[in-house]
């Protein structure tokens, strides 16, 4: 039987020892977030200085990355942390990862950076779907609800993907809903093809369009 590879990637909210002992005793790789503080700071100093003369010699966003071994007082043993420097017009910025992933150090911090996503993912389900909805006085009723939550989730998402990929702008499934559902028209089942009239000055007409041409229909 298979068996899943388990992997944490978390904020500086998880950032405790005893979480990772756990994971090194356990085979867990992990990627987490630390809380700036001196030390670490003293650390980047040298990338972040770099970073500044970077961005006067050149006024855009510059962004350099490095790692070093740090160990701080609560810790048994030296750990990997990956940090990045930033210099920008609206100043600097410094952030810093302990992770026992073997990536080079971009590549780490981008991927512990997209974990934001899976955050935004669950926003989408909790807050524009209202899967928290779940008033039902019985557990298989609230699962049932869960379950159509999901399904409404993956319909969605589904036409969101489309409208990305024919060159539309990404939106929250709440503003989707808002333009692209939750509208008035008329909708009229034909024989071989059902046809929605909208208002000709309706807002939403050119997602409906591009939804169409990626669905291989045609709109008129």
């Amino acid at each position: 039987m298979a068996q899943a590879k388990i992997e944490i990637r978390a904020d500086a909210g998880f950032a405790v020892p005893a979480l990772y002992d756990y994971c090194e005793e356990e085979g867990i790789t992990y990627t987490i977030g630390l809380v700036t503080n001196p030390r670490l700071e003293g650390i980047a100093q040298e990338l972040l200085d770099e970073a500044v003369d970077l961005h006067e010699a050149e006024p855009t966003k510059q962004r350099l990355f490095s790692e070093d071994l740090y160990r701080a007082g609560s810790w048994e043993h030296p750990r990997r942390v990956v940090y990045k420097a930033e210099a920008m017009e609206q100043g600097t910025n410094r952030r810093f990862v302990v992770s026992t992933r073997a990536d080079e150090p971009k590549a780490l911090y981008e991927f512990y950076a997209k974990r934001g996503e899976s955050e935004n993912w669950i926003k989408d389900l909790k807050l524009h779907i209202k899967a928290d909805r779940l008033s039902c006085h019985r557990f298989v009723a609230n699962q049932f609800r869960v379950l159509l939550h999901a399904a409404a989730y993956w319909l969605m998402d589904t036409l969101r993907r489309k409208l990305v990929a024919s060159g539309m702008r990404r939106m929250q499934l709440d503003t989707l809903r808002l333009r692209l559902i939750k509208i008035g028209g008329r909708v009229r089942e034909l024989l071989t093809k059902v046809r929605l009239h909208l208002a000709s000055g309706h807002p939403g007409q050119d997602l409906w369009h591009a939804l169409s041409l990626a669905f291989g229909g045609v709109h008129e």
